[in-house]
């Protein structure tokens, strides 16, 4: 019996090339790093059990004053349905406890708990170690240059993107 190597479909793989019309596409290139990325990055937090979309809820529990739902939901672009099931997991997880609003019954507040810092702090690691796997190819001046790019981008296409 004969046993196919690998090494014929790597060899294969490595025949196959993006085409120069997508390769010289920004917005080709953004958009396949970005599927790449999110995709290591979805399969990392899984291991601690949780989403990027916990971490960026956290994050923003801890930037501040803690603000409503509804507030979570428009500032980082999440359905409000969606955010409510985001919300309940954190909540039976300890990381952040709800709360009506006194002045607006309608309304919830959201606060971040100790456990909850204590979890952001992990997916702070996290981020960080995911950032310099994706990045490993550029120098610090590259990675800063590449950060400011991206970050004017951010300031003209996302709403709520704050000015450097």
């Amino acid at each position: 019996m004969t046993v196919t190597k690998p090494e014929i479909k790597d060899n294969a793989a490595k025949r196959l090339r993006l085409p120069e019309e997508l390769v010289s596409s920004t917005a080709f290139l953004l958009k396949r790093l970005g599927f790449v990325t999110k995709g290591r990055a979805l399969e990392a937090y899984d291991e601690l059990g949780i989403t990027p979309y916990h971490h960026a809820i956290l994050v923003m529990l801890d930037d501040g004053a803690p603000p409503t739902q509804g507030a979570i939901a428009e500032t980082l672009g999440y359905d409000k349905g969606q955010l409510v099931g985001l919300l309940d997991e954190l909540e039976e997880q300890g990381s952040i406890e709800r709360r009506r609003d006194p002045s607006d019954r309608r309304r919830q507040i959201v606060r971040i708990t100790p456990e909850g810092k204590r979890t952001l702090a992990k997916l702070r690691a996290l981020s960080r170690k995911l950032d310099e796997e994706l990045l490993a190819p550029l120098d610090e001046a590259d990675r800063r240059k590449l950060h400011t790019l991206l970050l004017q981008l951010a300031q003209k296409h996302l709403p709520h993107c704050p000015d450097a």
